[in-house]
């Protein structure tokens, strides 16, 4: 990706973020009236994880705006982990709150008390999935138009959003209109547990990030399987790969004949590094030139490395 469009694309994935500030902003307010007027446990779980969603949305804003600043003097590789890093912040935040609502829940298990003013609750959640629908609705788009790894986290973390009042519905219909007063904890418990494995989810995508965790393994061929078409390639080996936010990289020896002139190859490095730029215009590829048939000794990936001399040779 080019410069220019990313400073086209960025903007969007900014003003996707201001969407879910605004959105989190106002079911907050609203949540916090209804969680109040009826002493509902699953609506104050529903409160704190749409205070959460505040906070994770100011988060995701800092990260998108910082993950798209240009490489500079001090971070040569550019700033895309500052989503990683701020997805570690976001499930620090959402452990805590998971605990505190499965400890409120687990004190109002065998409580007969009915919650009060359970219509009220019960409408305040109904906003809550029409306002998130149409968040999700706007987001789906940004992320076809700019592919935001930041906007992508959101998005199923508003998913769950939706998933989140409707148990609140539910419980709150059990307990004032059935009259099963335990559903109530139950529900509490449930949203708890789900934030938990929502929190679990994000940390293992954030830790891969931090870690260079390697390209999946069909993302891997697809980019072999490009590179393996240009003519005058005779090997490749030492293929390594990562991502950092919403940017790819990746490096690798590429193997050519022996007898060619320093020019010839440079010409041929040329060639392969357009057209795998056509092919991922947001991976930036590092390709280092070798004669065919030479290994490097003191390369500590010589034994281990997963794909050694890719392909072999060619015609």
């Amino acid at each position: 990706m080019t410069q220019d469009e990313r400073r086209r694309v960025i903007p969007f994935a900014v003003r996707a973020a201001l969407a879910s500030v605004a959105m989190a902003t106002f079911l907050l307010v609203l949540k916090a009236w209804a969680a109040w007027a009826s002493g509902s446990v699953a609506m104050l779980g529903s409160l704190a994880d749409t205070g959460l969603d505040l906070l994770a949305s100011l988060v995701t804003l800092y990260g998108v705006r910082l993950a798209a600043l240009p490489a500079d003097h001090d971070h040569r590789y550019g700033h895309g982990k500052a989503e990683a890093l701020a997805a570690l912040f976001q499930v620090m935040l959402i452990t805590a709150s998971a605990i505190a609502i499965a400890w409120r829940a687990v004190l109002r298990i065998g409580s007969t008390a009915s919650n009060a003013e359970a219509g009220l609750g019960i409408g305040v959640s109904v906003v809550a999935i029409a306002a998130t629908l149409m968040l999700l609705a706007y987001q789906r788009r940004v992320i076809r138009q700019t592919g935001s790894v930041a906007i992508m986290a959101d998005n199923v973390h508003y998913q769950s959003d939706v998933l989140v009042n409707i148990a609140v519905i539910a419980a709150l219909v059990l307990d004032q209109y059935v009259g099963l007063h335990g559903a109530d904890p139950v529900f509490g418990i449930a949203i708890a547990g789900w934030l938990a494995f929502g929190a679990f989810k994000a940390s293992t995508h954030a830790i891969d990030m931090l870690m260079d965790r390697e390209w999946s393994e069909e993302q891997r061929a697809r980019f072999l399987e490009v590179a393996a078409r240009q003519p005058g390639l005779k090997g490749i080996h030492d293929f390594r790969t990562r991502r950092a936010g919403s940017h790819d990289f990746a490096q690798f020896h590429m193997e050519v004949s022996g007898r060619l002139s320093v020019a010839e190859a440079h010409d041929l490095v040329e060639n392969m590094e357009d057209a795998l730029l056509r092919a991922f215009p947001k991976v930036e590829v590092l390709i280092h030139l070798d004669p065919e048939g030479h290994v490097d000794t003191d390369n500590p990936l010589v034994e281990t490395d997963v794909t050694p001399h890719w392909f072999g040779k060619r015609a």
